[in-house]
């Protein structure tokens, strides 16, 4: 193991680790690439390839693995310790050390120690130089251990609170944020009720800004919350532990949708996990309903068809007793999931149909506050989506300009389906349309750091690609590849 370290090649690190005699039987890539967030597929290229150099990457694998810091090569965030390099390592013309990134003024990853694991937060540096934050490091945690917490030079835990809710939320007043991370490390002192409403306040706070700040802004705050959930729960009677559970899967499955909008799918899939598990322990059924709906929406972004519909399928069972906008939503994404798989037109739009009886027939009063976005517009945004799979992109076009006509979604909403409806306008072919629309999303979706805004946007430009000579088209590239 120590001469896979000193070959400063990751890949061989973690083929080192999979081999180990210590496992008795080597691991597979399989398992193995589970754990890291990765396909087995990459881990081969990993493995076999040249030495990764993302350092945000390298970080992460060295946490997953658990690897002594004074062992590394590269430097962990907030680490003052200088790593000295082998005297002669092998390879050494092939294998140069890591550089770390340039101090650009993009983000920084930040440890923050949840459930004994430490998830990195991508962290507005912009905002954290401007409050004079671009110190901090990582959260320390009662499970962190001695190794970990030297190589991280944690702060104190209310100065770093501070500073991620500075970084999450640059535009409110120093002395607010003071005053959010203050209650949220005196959490522990509260008892019953109170502090599950506090937790509940703040967190859908976070949702509402989410749509205008962007989640680079958000997430260091939600991740800061669950943090703070997960160490109150553990001192409190079972009956509020239960409904601190309950909040905590709420915002759980908030996280693995903010890890979707940067397209981290690792970092999703493992806030999907934990929100399912700690639903689970709260016996919270409608929860883990739409803990399913939402793998099934993550399973479009990797446009893995049959997992969208089987998902949907899995999530709308009676059993989770979901709330009626739930049921509704979760009967519409079943919907898009027959149009991806082949199904007939005739299907789907009698499933789109479905989908739009259970909504109108929800209360005007309904107390239930989950999947309470799901709205009218909402509900268009999806049908056009599953018209524009279903091979109808003309109708995906009418309907994703009334809903988008109507002016009720968030700045980043907006970029979003105004991606969606420049690929459906492109495959109206309707180059300088779709291109003028892509550019104008292209420009929010950098401000807002929706990396899943830019996936969309890519393929766009691929379906664009017989025009590429076109200004209109070469104008939206121009756009796309801005920094």
């Amino acid at each position: 193991m120590r001469e896979a370290l000193e070959s400063w090649h990751f890949g061989q690190v973690l083929y080192a680790y999979r081999t180990h005699p210590h496992h008795r039987r080597a691991l597979s890539q399989g398992a193995v690439a589970d754990w890291l967030g990765v396909t087995q597929a990459q881990l081969s290229r990993i493995e076999n390839g040249a030495a990764p150099q993302d350092l945000s990457k390298l970080m992460q694998w060295a946490h997953s693995l658990k690897i002594p810091a004074d062992l590394l090569w590269f430097k962990l965030p907030g680490s003052e310790r200088q790593f000295a390099a082998p005297a002669t390592p092998r390879g050494e013309a092939d294998h140069q050390k890591p550089e770390e990134p340039p101090n650009t003024p993009a983000s920084v990853l930040l440890p923050v120690m949840v459930n004994g694991q430490p998830v990195f937060v991508p962290v507005d540096a912009e905002a954290l130089a401007a409050n004079g934050l671009g110190s901090l490091s990582a959260l320390p945690a009662d499970s962190t251990t001695a190794t970990e917490f030297e190589a991280m030079s944690p702060l104190h835990r209310r100065t770093l609170l501070s500073g991620i809710a500075a970084a999450a939320l640059p535009g409110r007043g120093l002395e607010e944020l003071q005053r959010v991370a203050t209650a949220l490390e005196e959490s522990r002192r509260y008892q019953g009720g109170p502090v599950v409403d506090y937790f509940c306040t703040q967190l859908d706070h976070a949702k509402r800004d989410d749509g205008s700040l962007g989640p680079k802004k958000i997430l260091p705050v939600v991740l800061g919350l669950l943090g703070a959930i997960e160490q109150h729960a553990r001192d409190v009677k079972p009956k509020i532990r239960r409904e601190l559970m309950s909040v905590g899967a709420d915002g759980a499955e908030f996280a693995g949708w903010l890890y979707r909008d940067i397209h981290q799918p690792g970092q999703a899939g493992f806030w999907y996990d934990r929100a399912m598990e700690w639903a689970q322990e709260a016996d919270d059924p409608a929860m883990q309903g739409y803990v399913l709906l939402k793998k099934s929406q993550m399973a479009y972004d990797d446009r893995d068809a049959l997992r969208v519909l089987t998902l949907a399928q899995a999530g709308s069972h009676e059993r989770w007793r979901l709330p009626a906008r739930v049921r509704a939503e979760v009967t519409q994404q079943e919907a898009l999931g027959l149009a991806m798989t082949g199904e007939p037109l005739d299907a789907v739009k009698q499933k789109l149909d479905e989908a739009h009886g259970l909504l109108t027939a929800v209360p005007s009063d309904d107390p239930s506050p989950l999947g309470a976005y799901f709205t009218e517009d909402t509900l268009m945004l999806r049908n056009a989506v599953t018209y524009a799979e279903a091979g109808k992109p003309g109708l995906a076009v009418e309907l994703f300009g009334e809903a988008i006509g109507a002016g009720t979604l968030s700045r980043r909403d907006t970029g979003f389906f105004n991606a969606r409806r420049a690929a459906a306008v492109a495959l109206c072919g309707e180059p300088d349309e779709a291109a003028q629309l892509g550019r104008e999303s292209a420009q929010v979706a950098h401000t807002m750091k929706s990396e899943r805004t830019l996936r969309v946007l890519s393929e766009v430009l691929h379906t664009l690609g017989r025009w590429s000579s076109r200004p209109a088209v070469r104008d939206f590239r121009e756009a796309l590849h801005a920094s």
